[in-house]
């Protein structure tokens, strides 16, 4: 069996790259993936200490946050599409206003 700390070093790999992402870069679909990746990290925290245990309470939570994850990347996509179709660019430093 693959120890707790293991989990949790991945775990935090993850949640450090996707804080980089998301804080570095500035196109918006990257910027997702990094929320994505964050995501991720936390899955595996939830699966991890719920392995601990013995319940399936973690699993569980972590199988809804999959779900609420990729309701959320299909609503960000639409609206990503949309603000490209607007303003021709998905650079987040030129959408700096909302209004033309």
């Amino acid at each position: 069996m693959i120890p707790l700390v293991h989990y949790l070093i991945i775990s935090a790999v993850l949640f450090s790259i996707g804080i980089a992402i998301v804080i570095t870069k500035r196109n918006i679909i990257v910027v997702l993936a990094g929320i994505e990746l964050i995501l991720n990290a936390a899955n595996i925290n939830l699966v991890a200490f719920s392995t601990q245990d013995g319940m399936l309470k973690g699993q569980l939570f972590a199988l809804f946050v999959m779900i609420v994850a990729a309701a959320e990347a299909a609503i960000a996509l639409a609206i990503v599409t949309q603000v490209y179709k607007h303003f021709r660019t998905s650079n987040l430093d030129e959408l700096n206003k909302l209004k033309d």
